[in-house]
């Protein structure tokens, strides 16, 4: 009967019923009772505490941010998931440390991704998370070829898949991503540069989708995004070519956000995307996740059915005591004190 009405409704009423479709997916990913269980929320299991580190140092004489935790990490981790604590407090640096494998994606490194991923996507406490290197130089050169040499040909079908479902894990994280990328991002690399929602890079950062060089194309998100980013044509250019850009080429046609002329610790991009991140934690917890929401759904539509789920995500907002404790606060002239509530 549905189906029926719809189709005496005409094309117009197909129109609008799909429409009608979009919004409702987009509330139901809200999953509001204001539990928010933005994208992917729900029960997940905890990262091990060998791959977590809690703390923050700045250096001596009030200098700039430097690397300092209260507990370190083995050093064979491949990958460092980081709180930090004190004024940075929300802010998570998941950071990738494969320096033989020039943080190439492996087998093991998508498991360890996945499971990160899976621990902060429900994790409230989590505000702002920093995707870096911990390897100078390099942020991620792309897919092991090492490993994916060993591979039997009907093994690399299953493991891009789940590279690009963690990847697509990772864009959908309910909190704003920053990629710090201080070296080489290459193929998978720039895919998982190109997932967060915010890129900045040193001028001496090479990025490039590459994967024609082997035959293959970018197979982890990287022909979708990549035009979504800079336009299709330009998109076409560079995986047509295989072209790697620096920090000021890709700054230029607006792959990154900000290019930073690189430190001697290696680490200018990092710093960046830390004040960023710190910009974003005085912000309205449920407001930004929604935000974001709203942004990422809205532009995979047309304008009215963006506008109408701009809607929907805005009235998620009404009834929080977040948007109360704003008011107040700008009644009171004071900082407010949001809870995410």
């Amino acid at each position: 009967m549905a189906a029926a009405a719809v189709a005496a409704a005409g094309p117009l009423g197909a129109l609008q019923a799909g429409r009608a479709r979009l919004v409702a997916a987009c509330c139901a990913r809200l999953g509001l009772g204001l539990g928010l269980g933005l994208p992917g929320s729900g029960t997940s299991s905890r990262v091990g505490p060998a791959m977590c580190a809690r703390g923050w140092a700045r250096a001596a004489g009030g200098a700039a941010p430097r690397r300092g935790y209260s507990s370190e990490v083995k050093a064979e981790d491949e990958l460092r998931l980081r709180y930090l604590e004190e004024e940075n407090r929300g802010i998570v640096v998941l950071g990738i440390n494969r320096a033989y494998a020039k943080n190439a994606l492996s087998k093991n490194l998508i498991k360890m991704l996945s499971k990160a991923v899976d621990a902060l996507k429900s994790d409230k406490k989590v505000r702002t998370i920093i995707i870096r290197s911990e390897v100078p130089g390099i942020f991620c050169a792309g897919a092991d070829l090492k490993e994916r040499v060993k591979m039997h040909s009907s093994e690399v079908g299953p493991f891009v898949s789940k590279a690009r479902a963690v990847i697509n894990e990772i864009a959908n994280l309910p909190v704003p991503t920053i990629a710090a990328i201080d070296g080489l991002a290459l193929g998978g690399g720039l895919e998982l540069a190109l997932a967060c929602d915010v890129r900045v890079a040193a001028s001496s950062a090479k990025m490039g989708l590459v994967e024609t060089k082997l035959a293959i194309i970018p197979g982890a998100g990287g022909t979708q995004r990549l035009p979504r980013a800079i336009g299709m044509s330009l998109a076409k250019e560079l995986i047509f070519s295989a072209r790697v850009l620096d920090g000021h080429e890709a700054k230029e046609i607006g792959l990154i956000s900000h290019v930073l002329e690189q430190n001697q610790e290696g680490d200018a991009a990092y710093r960046k995307a830390l004040d960023l991140a710190k910009e974003f934690l005085p912000q309205g917890p449920v407001a930004m996740r929604v935000a974001k929401l709203a942004i990422n759904q809205g532009m995979e539509v047309d304008l009215v059915t963006g506008l109408a789920i701009e809607e929907a995500c805005y009235a998620q907002t009404i009834p929080t005591k977040d948007r109360l404790e704003g008011l107040l606060a700008f009644k009171e002239k004071r900082p407010p004190r949001y809870k995410g509530e």
